[in-house]
């Protein structure tokens, strides 16, 4: 074994080390998130929470709120102000966000701080051990299944970190990011693991760091809208509860009131996919562009080309959706989970179970 070799293994192996500690650091991070929930329950703004929602809709509905101000001769005048509502879209109910996963209890906010920054740390060690994987194959670290997925959870959470840089209101999104970055790399070393090896000639192109490195950050995109947008489902059907007369249980309260909004969270899915949209189409062309330069033809209809445009159909058909008035709502929601779901399983589904003209088909 020469030099270079010994080299480019010692480095694969400092990369697996890398990915297992930071699953450790996730792990840590995903108590963290639990502890902060936990602790937010049984705060006084978490057991409150719903009655002051419904004070909330009531102004809204009144238009107006009453305050009394002093005046210099010791007497009293009551003035009328229009009534604050934090989110609000047409046609839906003017309710405030929730108060976040620490309910407003110092001690959740703690846990809530410590699970952030164990997030960030996990990500970096993360981040090194994409790193070291690409400087140990001398390409871009996504040349297989394995290296797609910790380069795929890699990407996602620098979304969420980006956007909580970006003072977006999206703490809610860390318990379930986590655990499904948890879920990824432990699939990745588990079942889809491949030892680093070169790619087939046809690969060895500029394109494979344009197209497979926007496939992967529009995949982080449309994860965190279709969280967001199965989060809104639960809330909405909260709110309808509510609004109904009904009693939502203790825990449905607990978690649903510290969340945003259903309008926000409606809002925020539909933004953050009508954001990437244009990427993913920018995605599948560059694919078309590749096999051109690569297999001598820009489409083939191979399955990976095929749920690629499925894919697009799906969110095209999601956007068109949520535009119309008929469809906002409920759903346009189903149809967003419906396009994610194509996505996932143009990925797993098609690269285990499908053969095709792709690499990572058959891994």
């Amino acid at each position: 074994m020469n030099l270079a070799a010994a080299t480019n293994e010692n480095l694969a192996h400092i990369s697996n080390v890398l990915i297992y500690s930071s699953m450790a650091v996730y792990l840590l991070a995903f108590f963290a998130h639990m502890a902060e929930w936990l602790f937010g329950s049984r705060s006084k703004v978490g057991r409150t929470a719903a009655a002051l929602t419904q004070k909330a809709t009531a102004q809204a509905a009144a238009g107006s709120v009453k305050v009394q101000v002093k005046e210099k001769n010791g007497g009293t005048a009551v003035l009328e102000r229009p009534s604050v509502v934090t989110r609000a879209v047409s046609g839906t109910r003017d309710v405030p966000d929730g108060p976040g996963a620490s309910g407003g209890d110092e001690q959740g906010d703690l846990y809530g701080r410590i699970a952030v920054s164990l997030t960030v740390l996990a990500f970096l060690v993360e981040a090194s051990g994409v790193l070291t994987r690409a400087l140990s194959v001398q390409r871009a670290p996504w040349g297989n299944m394995y290296e797609f997925n910790i380069t795929f959870s890699t990407v996602a959470v620098a979304v969420y970190l980006g956007l909580m840089l970006a003072k977006k209101n999206i703490g809610w999104l860390g318990l379930p990011l986590v655990t499904t970055v948890l879920l990824d790399l432990g699939l990745a070393v588990t079942v889809l693991y491949t030892a680093s090896d070169q790619l087939v000639p046809a690969l060895h192109s500029y394109w494979l760091y344009i197209h497979v490195s926007t496939a992967i950050f529009c995949g982080a995109v449309f994860y965190v809208g279709a969280v967001t947008t199965l989060l809104y489902l639960f809330r909405d059907a909260y709110e309808n509860k509510l609004a109904n007369g009904g009693k939502p249980g203790k825990f449905a309260t607990s978690v649903m009131e510290r969340l945003p909004a259903a309008a926000s969270l409606d809002k925020f899915s539909y933004r953050v996919n009508a954001a990437v949209f244009p990427l993913w189409t920018f995605t599948i062309i560059a694919g078309a562009i590749w096999a051109g330069d690569a297999w001598g033809r820009y489409w083939g209809w191979d399955p990976k080309e095929t749920w690629s445009f499925i894919t697009w159909v799906a969110y095209a058909c999601y956007l068109h959706a949520r535009a119309t008035a008929g469809w906002k709502g409920r759903k346009a929601a189903y149809l967003a989970l419906i396009a994610f779901a194509c996505w996932l399983f143009n990925y797993y589904g098609v690269n285990i179970f499908v053969t095709g003209k792709h690499s990572y088909a058959g891994v």
